[in-house]
């Protein structure tokens, strides 16, 4: 057996935590498929409420698996780094490949277990009838275990190149939602375009063929970005299979690769500031840097009017210098001319509430995944690197520290809500009708990122260990954009509209869905109630923020 594997998989089974997750995952599973049971006294002989059942339960099951399978390993090996361990590891005779391979098993161990544990679920749903055993359920378990592997994989590779766990989860999560939500972009826009050619197409189809959605979706017979059809179905799932197996091997190589040419032991060049290098050096850095964005220059005192905690924060981390801001500023320009063209192009089409649609589903899924990684670690980073004693022999004020940790996480969130604003000029450009539609929604994806900023930043108050903070947060705002819409898949039954529309409420997603006129959400009426819902939550979650930070200030 393999000694990485027993410490792994053995660590992370006897803690009460993955304990806890079991429980909550296979409560979750459950409980969809109650969501969808039926409770009439008669049987279904076309099968139509069993695949109900099983789509409830696919998408849960997938939905799950996303949010849990890159948590282990995204902090495998940087945990390593950060106790120590991992120069001991780099020095024994294991070989790369066996440390990789006893970090992928050790992580996959406890997720594959998951998908074991919703056996029961899975023939619930299969003794209803109605749903093939080798098709449907073998294909989606099939779909399930690669993915699995694929962000396995993915998290291993990302650990071993960061240095910091939140970093780490930050970044695994940033490259699943590009897969499993950016890769269906650029054919969902170019495939109804008159100027796209058959390589462009062919090109966006394969990029398609790295998100699991469409393999999912063919499997469970839906007629969605799978186009209904078996046949189109089964190429989806043919193409994720291999699309999701390349990938994973790319990304354990170069794990292996990186952990068997001993890079963790590598010293980098601090490098030297501009100020005190020669004068060709200075201008011609100033130049290129326009002065203010060199990395590499003094920075300046504090000036009386700024809060000291903010310009702290900005100096201290990565997406709060003036060199990558300035670099997000320009992802995000490139991004709303995307945005632009898609708008152009899909508004002949589609029409502009579809696009409005788009770019909901686009912002919505940007903030749920900043929005916790900016501002969870924000007091627990602090207690978790015993910089909080540093702040409580400082004369400030609790006040003035959450207001100056709040403002840097809101930066670089706010740029991704200007990044939209051509965009939304395009489309009113085309239909100005649709002027107010766009004011209530992007109205609602304002107050919904304050909101997650001040929720996240809350809830990571609370915890000790910069990891568990972001895992809860992540759990608590997935759980409010994702997690209601279930209760909405259950409108027919056993939900009525009026439950549902409660149900709804909290969720701004929802809520745009409903301003914006999306069939199946247009019925309910979200908007007025949506924003005093997340506004009374931003009031509570700043109340214990404050409250939180307040009493780690107390000397003791």
């Amino acid at each position: 057996m393999n000694a990485i594997i027993q410490r792994e998989l053995a660590a992370t089974l006897r803690s009460w935590k993955a304990v806890l997750l079991q429980a909550i995952f296979l409560a979750c599973l459950g409980g969809l498929v109650l969501l969808r049971w039926p409770s009439e006294a008669h049987a279904d002989l076309g099968g139509v409420e069993s695949r109900q059942v099983f789509r409830v339960f696919g998408y849960g099951l997938t939905i799950g698996l996303m949010l849990v399978s890159p948590a282990f390993p995204a902090t495998s090996i940087v945990r390593e780094r950060l106790q120590g361990t991992l120069a001991l590891l780099l020095n024994s005779p294991i070989h790369p490949v066996s440390m990789v391979l006893g970090k992928l098993v050790g992580s996959l161990g406890f997720v594959l277990l998951l998908i074991v544990l919703s056996f029961p679920a899975a023939a619930a749903c299969f003794a209803m009838g109605g749903i093939a055993l080798t098709e449907q359920l073998g294909g989606l378990y099939l779909a399930l275990s690669l993915l699995a592997l694929q962000y396995a994989s993915i998290g291993l590779f990302v650990s071993s190149m960061v240095r910091s766990t939140d970093a780490a989860l930050r970044m695994t999560y940033g490259v699943i939602l590009v897969l499993a939500v950016g890769a269906l972009g650029p054919f969902h826009l170019l495939k109804e375009a008159a100027w796209a050619g058959p390589g462009l197409l062919e090109f966006a189809s394969g990029l398609r063929s790295l998100s699991p959605f469409p393999a999912i979706m063919g499997v469970l017979g839906d007629s969605g970005i799978s186009s209904g059809a078996a046949v189109a179905g089964q190429t989806d799932a043919l193409r994720f299979f291999t699309a999701s197996g390349i990938l994973s091997l790319i990304c354990l190589a170069a794990t292996g690769w990186r952990l068997g040419s001993r890079p963790m032991d590598r010293a980098r060049d601090a490098g030297r500031i501009t100020d005190e290098q020669a004068l060709k050096t200075r201008i011609l850095r100033r130049v290129m840097y326009l002065w203010f964005f060199d990395p590499q220059r003094r920075s300046g005192l504090i000036a009386p009017w700024q809060n000291p905690v903010m310009i702290k924060e900005q100096r201290c981390r990565p997406l709060g210098r003036a060199n990558w801001m300035m670099r997000l500023i320009g992802g995000y320009f490139v991004l709303s001319f995307a945005l632009v063209l898609g708008a152009t192009t899909m508004s002949q089409s589609q029409g502009v509430a579809a696009v409005l649609a788009v770019i909901a589903i686009m912002q919505v899924s940007l903030i749920v995944l900043l929005a916790p990684s900016l501002a969870s670690g924000l007091i627990s980073g602090e207690r978790e690197s015993r910089g909080w004693q540093l702040l409580q022999m400082t004369p400030l004020s609790p006040l003035t520290i959450v207001v100056g940790k709040l403002l840097s996480a809101s930066l670089p969130l706010a740029l991704i809500m200007l990044a939209t604003l051509p965009a939304y000029g395009v489309l009113l450009a085309i239909d100005p009708a649709q002027a107010w539609i766009a004011i209530s929604a992007q109205l609602t994806l304002l107050l919904f990122a304050c909101m997650a900023i001040i929720q996240c930043a809350g809830i990571g108050s609370l915890f000790r260990n910069t990891a568990a903070a972001t895992a809860a947060a992540y759990g608590v705002v997935a759980a409010i954009c994702v997690g209601t819409l279930f209760v909405w898949l259950g409108r027919d039954a056993p939900f009525t509209a009026k439950f549902v529309e409660l149900a709804l409420t909290p969720n701004p997603l929802a809520a745009t869905f409903s301003i914006i006129g999306v069939t199946g959400f247009s019925e309910y009426r979200l908007a007025p109630g949506n924003w005093y819902v997340m506004g009374v939550m931003t009031v509570v979650s700043a109340a214990v923020l404050l409250l939180q930070v307040t009493r780690l200030g107390r000397p003791r």
